[in-house]
């Protein structure tokens, strides 16, 4: 009887502790659903798009082209910190632009970055100059997928494109408040 007894107390514990662990994988997920869209930056990352004028129905590469992106920061134990926002490159003759953000370049070593976001920033010719929101050019275009380049150690976003218009053309966008 004392065997059936010591067997019974010693499942009891290990069913307990397996119970314990499962229930705080399980709390952890369901706090992390997106473990890694939420997870902080930690790595070099690199975003590109396209950027071009929209004149009617032609689409034209807007080279010298300039967006920005912002990043939220947070402190080493998850609270908000001041937010980071660099340029791209100017785009290249066929709109191309690209951005690289690395958390060593960062002074605070502590500080790391989440929730980015790319927007159109600048626009080289005041022929097509006001920015659009399509693709959400305006409100904040998120980094979502990327695409890992091993040989080069970077996380790769892809944004856009990016539409500026004429001024004349962007009478007929409802105002969204840019």
């Amino acid at each position: 009887m004392k065997m059936v007894l010591d067997n019974f107390l010693f499942s009891a514990i290990f069913m307990l502790l397996l119970s314990i662990v499962s229930a705080s994988d399980a709390e952890y997920n369901l706090m992390n659903p997106n473990s890694e869209q939420e997870r902080l930056l930690s790595t070099m990352i690199g975003i590109q798009g396209i950027a071009y004028c929209k004149s009617r129905s032609q689409l034209t590469p807007l080279q010298g082209a300039v967006a920005r992106i912002t990043c939220e920061g947070v402190d080493e134990y998850g609270y908000e910190t001041e937010s980071l926002s660099i340029l791209s490159c100017a785009t290249d003759e066929k709109g191309y632009f690209i951005a690289t953000i690395s958390p060593y370049e960062v002074k605070d070593q502590n500080r790391r970055f989440r929730n980015c976001k790319a927007f159109l920033e600048l626009s080289p010719t005041e022929d097509c100059d006001v920015p659009t929101d399509d693709n959400k050019g305006i409100s904040g275009a998120p980094l979502a997928s990327f695409q890992r380049l091993h040989d080069k150690n970077i996380k790769l976003f892809t944004v856009g494109p990016f539409f500026f218009v004429p001024e004349q053309e962007a009478k007929s966008i409802p105002d969204d408040g840019y």
